[in-house]
């Protein structure tokens, strides 16, 4: 076996070396041994260049470069066309008074206002000088005073003035029919009488001089109609007033009915105070 593989080699290697021989036509020894590997020999003339290959595939992107330095500021480009306006923002604060510019010229003047307070009651002046001395009228500072009213309702409430509202005589308007009270305008004597129809009801009922009660009477119903009356005489002031009310509760049966029966008040100046129409004298003179 190996003698076999031996002479395979030995063959190989002299028809290997003698075709090599016909190559390049140099004598050669069959089967001799390789020598040593001879020195470099000089570097043959390069040969002609190839061939462009194909173009190959693109390689991959490199690393990005370092940041250069800034460049020079360009010259100013073409201004753009305006925007569209924006959103009113919200109101900025109050900035500081301006300085006061020159005073303009007078308007027109305006529509005149509404009229303000009475001021204060100023301090009494200085008698005036005597006037010429008048005619003396003395009829005329007679004074007048006197009333007579009745009333068209029954029952009227307690302890308030009753309202008599049916004006029968008024001499000098000193009644007054929507308070039911007398008021006087001078001082003096005065009468005041009262009749009043009662029904259904017991009456307690007062003649009143500036809530004080001057005279009061009482009358019991025993079934029927029947009149209770008052009067008396009294001196007054100037502003005192005088009326008459009910002075105990559910006892107000005061009655009238204008077919046929009627509750009256009525009262009258018998005297002024002659003190008082003296001086008023002394004022006309």
């Amino acid at each position: 076996m190996w003698a076999l593989m031996g002479v395979v080699c030995v063959c190989h290697c002299v028809f290997g070396q003698l075709f090599e021989t016909r190559l390049k036509g140099a004598p050669r020894l069959i089967c001799s041994v390789p020598g040593s590997p001879g020195l470099p020999g000089k570097p043959g003339p390069g040969g002609a260049p190839g061939a462009d290959g194909n173009v190959g595939i693109p390689g991959r992107d490199g690393r990005d470069g370092r940041k250069g330095e800034k460049g020079e500021k360009g010259d100013t480009g073409l201004k753009g066309r305006v925007g569209p306006t924006g959103k009113i923002g919200e109101r900025g604060d109050r900035g500081p008074a301006g300085k006061q510019g020159p005073t303009g010229e007078n308007g027109d003047r305006g529509p005149l206002g509404p009229l303000g307070h009475d001021g204060e009651k100023g301090d009494k002046g200085e008698r005036g000088p005597p006037g010429t001395a008048g005619t003396c009228r003395c009829g005329s500072l007679l004074p007048k005073s006197a009333f007579s009213v009745g009333i068209t309702s029954s029952y009227p409430t307690e302890y308030t003035p009753i309202k008599f509202n049916k004006v029968l005589f008024n001499e000098g308007g000193h009644y007054n029919p929507q308070t039911g009270k007398f008021i006087c305008a001078y001082p003096g004597i005065y009468y005041f009488s009262y009749d009043i129809t009662l029904a259904n009801k017991h009456l307690a009922i007062g003649l009143v001089q500036n809530g004080q009660y001057r005279i009061k009477t009482f009358d019991a119903n025993t079934g029927n109609h029947d009149v209770a009356s008052g009067s008396t005489v009294m001196f007054l002031n100037p502003e005192d007033e005088v009326w008459l009310e009910i002075f105990y509760r559910d006892q107000n049966g005061l009655f009238a009915d204008p077919g046929w029966a009627d509750s009256l008040f009525s009262g009258f100046l018998l005297y002024a105070d002659t003190n008082y129409f003296d001086t008023l004298a002394a004022d006309y003179a």
